[in-house]
């Protein structure tokens, strides 16, 4: 598993994602050493609900960013009986093959690009049913300035933009196992600190501490000072 730290650029383009600004926490202070709060967002790259979650979460890093480390994990089909070394891909994605493509996309990404975020809110700015395809993952690396061949990325996931590249296809199959794992059945499925806080699916589910922005603000808040020590109290 891999945990990684965003680090937002502004992007200057022609409106194809809009800009987003370095993150800035208004809420408490943030300490260089502190413990960051884990948030999972257990999504399917072409879900409606996890268009809808991520955008919210934008506005959630911008006030609390500087204390999150974000992880999508994705939500498939990989049945223990597939599980075989030699195939090249044991996953199940609800909405098809495109929506695996665009899970190894974003997966490679995570790992390999600090403007990983930047590259999935490109994707869900094309719309649903464009998340996976070679030619969009391959616009939205230029677009966000990652370097498709130089820096990873494109080796992961496929130097075409297939989003079939051995690496990647492995990453999405540790991905799976782990949102079974943690027992994340729908996509969007959010988790802070690897508690499960609140569920869209079709609308707003199990949602005991609210769903609104300044919802998860709070609760990220609360449980960032309880690592740290900080007075933190229930959410």
């Amino acid at each position: 598993m891999y945990r990684t730290t965003l680090l937002f650029s502004v992007l200057a383009t022609s409106g194809a994602v809009p800009p987003l600004v370095h993150v800035k926490s208004s809420q408490s202070v943030f300490r260089s050493d502190a413990v960051r709060v884990p948030v999972e967002l257990g999504v399917m790259s072409r879900c409606p609900d996890a268009l809808l979650c991520e955008p919210i979460f934008d506005a959630v890093l911008q006030k609390v960013g500087e204390k999150v480390d974000l992880e999508l994990i994705y939500v498939a089909k990989y049945p223990p009986e597939l599980i075989q070394p030699t195939r090249t891909l044991a996953v199940t994605c609800l909405h098809g093959p495109g929506e695996c493509a665009g899970n190894v996309q974003q997966l490679c990404a995570a790992k390999y690009s600090t403007q990983w975020w930047d590259f999935v809110r490109c994707q869900n700015a094309r719309g649903r049913y464009q998340v996976g395809l070679p030619e969009v993952a391959l616009e939205c690396a230029e677009t966000v300035g990652i370097d498709w061949e130089g820096s990873g990325v494109g080796e992961c996931a496929g130097l075409d933009g297939s989003g079939k590249g051995e690496e990647g296809v492995a990453l999405l199959r540790e991905s799976t196992l782990r949102g079974k794992a943690l027992e994340i059945e729908k996509s969007c499925t959010v988790l802070i600190n690897h508690r499960k806080v609140c569920i869209h699916d079709g609308t707003w589910k199990e949602c005991e501490g609210g769903h609104g922005v300044d919802d998860f603000v709070r609760q990220i808040n609360s449980e960032y000072e309880r690592l740290n020590g900080e007075f933190g109290g229930p959410y």
